[in-house]
């Protein structure tokens, strides 16, 4: 996929016509992150829009006992660094590299140009970071009413919408994340994790292989943790 195509596929700029886009594509740069590299910080100051085009990066934030917390685990065609870029303020969380990835990037001054000469990305930026809000609100639900298997059935839910693919019923979600970054996001241990999930391959719910988890019924897995 070119960098064009890429920029396409992203939600905020897919209303864009092709001349649009290359426009686009003329105000960014990219970088290469290694696997674990620090992309941003949080409480730093940032100007910065990222969009991933290739790789996978974890949004995460340390709680007050120095535990990493995932917020969010993020792939080709997603964006971050948006909230920052509009407000001027500090970062509210960390991006790591989970694997080595490439990324465009667009500056603050670029961005607000971009966002007058063509408004209607405002309006698809508005609606995404709507979406978002709506998907934290139900995680936070999900998680103060759940016990820690069923905060680990609903992270595996989300990781589905973030990184899965289907195919004739069955979720795919490739390069499954650790054990402990999936402890990280549900907030419990390794271990529970760990037991969760041969939990769920007893049930005949998941399956694995190497890195690759599947999902053999969604609606059925979905029914049992949400």
């Amino acid at each position: 996929m070119s960098e064009i195509e890429l920029l396409s596929s992203v939600p905020i700029f897919s209303d864009l016509q092709s001349t649009d886009l290359e426009e686009l594509h003329s105000r960014m740069s990219i970088r290469k992150f290694e696997k674990n590299d620090i992309i941003l910080m949080e409480d730093e100051f940032g100007d910065t829009l990222f969009i991933i085009n290739k790789g996978s990066i974890k949004i995460t934030r340390v709680s007050e006992d120095g535990r990493e917390v995932i917020l969010a685990i993020l792939g080709e065609g997603e964006f971050f660094g948006e909230m920052s870029l509009l407000d001027g303020q500090t970062r509210s969380a960390n991006a790591i590299a989970q694997t080595g990835c490439h990324v465009l990037i667009l500056k603050r001054h670029d961005f607000l140009q971009v966002l007058e000469k063509f408004p209607k990305i405002a309006v698809s930026l508005l609606s995404e970071l709507a979406i978002r809000i709506r998907k934290s609100d139900q995680q936070i639900e999900s998680f103060a009413l759940s016990d820690a298997e069923q905060r680990i059935g609903i992270t595996i839910l989300r990781l589905a919408e973030e990184l899965g693919t289907i195919h004739k019923g069955v979720v795919r979600i490739a390069k499954l994340p650790y054990q402990q970054d999936i402890a990280n996001m549900a907030g419990t241990s390794r271990e529970t994790v760990s037991r969760m999930l041969k939990l769920l391959e007893d049930k005949s719910l998941i399956s694995r292989k190497a890195h690759t988890l599947s999902i053999l019924d969604y609606t059925k897995f979905r029914n049992a943790f949400m």
